[in-house]
C-alpha cells in the first residue's frame, strides 16, 4: 500500500489522466501555461489567451486551477525525433484550428512552444507559418509531415 501511495505522490498532475487525447491536451495546456508565466505573473492578456487555449483544449476548471498554481511548473519534454516533434505540433494545431481561427497571440505562444520542442527560432517561425497555411485546410498527419520536411 505504501508503494502505491508513493507512486501516486510522485506522479505528475498530467500523469493522473489516462485518456490519451485528453492527457495530450492537458500536457499541451500545462506547457503553454508555463511558457505564459515564464516572466513571472500571468497578466490579464495572457490569462485571456490561456482561457481560450483551455476552452479549445477542453480543460476543466479544476484542471485549469491545478495547472495555474504557482508551485506547478510543467516543462516541455522535447521528443528525441523530428517526426515526434512534428506530431506534437500537428496535434496542437488540429486543436487550435478546430474553430478555424488562430490569433496572433496564439501564434506567438505556439512559436515559443515549438522552440521548447527543440526547434531553433528561425525554423520554428517557418514551421509555424507553414502549419498555419496547411491548417487553413484539412490534411492528414502523413501529409503534414511530408509538407514540413520538403
Amino acid at each position: 500500500m505504501l508503494k502505491t501511495i508513493n507512486f501516486i505522490y510522485n506522479m505528475s498532475f498530467v500523469d493522473l489522466y489516462s485518456s490519451g487525447a485528453h492527457r495530450r491536451n492537458l500536457a499541451h495546456f500545462a506547457a503553454i501555461a508555463t511558457l505564459a508565466a515564464v516572466d513571472g505573473e500571468v497578466n490579464e492578456e495572457e490569462k485571456q489567451l490561456l482561457d481560450r487555449f483551455a476552452q479549445k483544449l477542453d480543460i476543466t476548471e479544476e484542471e485549469y486551477k491545478e495547472v495555474m498554481k504557482a508551485e506547478n511548473k510543467y516543462p516541455i519534454n522535447p521528443p528525441t525525433s523530428a517526426e515526434e516533434r512534428l506530431e506534437r505540433l500537428f496535434d496542437l494545431f488540429r486543436i487550435i484550428f478546430a474553430d478555424h481561427v488562430i490569433e496572433e497571440e496564439e501564434r506567438n505562444l505556439i512559436t515559443k512552444y515549438a522552440i521548447g520542442l527543440g526547434y531553433k527560432s528561425e525554423a520554428a517561425e517557418i514551421i509555424i507559418q507553414k502549419s498555419i497555411d496547411i491548417f487553413s485546410g484539412k490534411i492528414s498527419l502523413e501529409d503534414y509531415i511530408y509538407l514540413l520536411k520538403h
